[in-house]
């Protein structure tokens, strides 16, 4: 099984480096699913850590749906990641009716150019019509699908997940993420998928004053829980 830890710090790169995973996804605000980060977060992560290190393209929160000037600013993040070091980008871009945008192919053009991995994120649980969906996805040239099922956990999405690394995994990697944990790890893996995503950060319950954010930081019990079923 591969392993793909979603992180937002340095912290997170080093430890799962530790235990063996072959990915992370490097984001900020996960708290709202996750915006793109700092070329200097980006650029520390790869030089102090030796996994993967792939990062979300996504400039706001609220939805996947872009306008020009969005992807022009995607285009950028897509060429710091690569300057900073990183192997792969992930996004994904949805029209207004939630079908796969065809701004997609121009990202995954820029980034194939770049000699970047391209994954296609959970912006695929929003398509009413995953068959069609997917296809689109992997026509357009895109190397992984991060997906719970199009349900909000993977877990609850697993009959999706089954039917879709059947038909479809031999073309695209198939990834389970959302609610991944040591109780459902093997069963999730039990469809054939080969890549599992989960989260690893958890509060300290030290709330700070002025509304300002809650400290967290690395659940290494987790992932050490996932990774020994396997």
């Amino acid at each position: 099984m591969t392993f793909e830890i979603c992180i937002n710090s340095v912290e997170g790169a080093i430890v799962a480096a530790k235990y063996g995973a072959k990915r992370v996804e490097l984001c900020t605000a996960l708290n709202v699913g996750g915006l793109t980060p700092s070329f200097g977060l980006i650029q520390q992560c790869v030089e102090k850590s030796s996994v993967e290190v792939h990062v979300i393209i996504r400039p706001k929160e609220g939805g996947f749906t872009y306008d020009l000037q969005d992807i022009e600013l995607m285009k950028i993040d897509i060429s710091e990641a690569k300057r900073a070091g990183a192997k792969g980008v992930v996004f994904g871009i949805l029209t207004v009716d939630n079908t796969v945008s065809n701004y997609n192919k121009e990202l995954v053009n820029l980034a194939k150019s770049l000699n970047l991995e391209v994954t296609f994120h959970r912006a695929f649980d929003f398509i009413l019509d995953y068959k069609t969906g997917i296809q689109k996805i992997i026509d357009v040239g895109f190397d992984r699908l991060l997906t719970s099922g199009t349900k909000p956990t993977a877990i609850e999405g697993i009959e999706v997940i089954n039917f879709l690394q059947k038909n479809f995994g031999n073309k695209i990697e198939i990834m389970a993420g959302s609610g991944v944990n040591s109780e459902n790890a093997l069963q999730l893996a039990a469809t054939g998928i080969k890549n599992l995503h989960f989260t690893v950060i958890k509060s300290i319950n030290l709330n700070s004053k002025l509304s300002m954010g809650e400290l967290k930081v690395i659940d290494e019990v987790k992932i050490k829980n996932i990774v020994d079923l396997f």
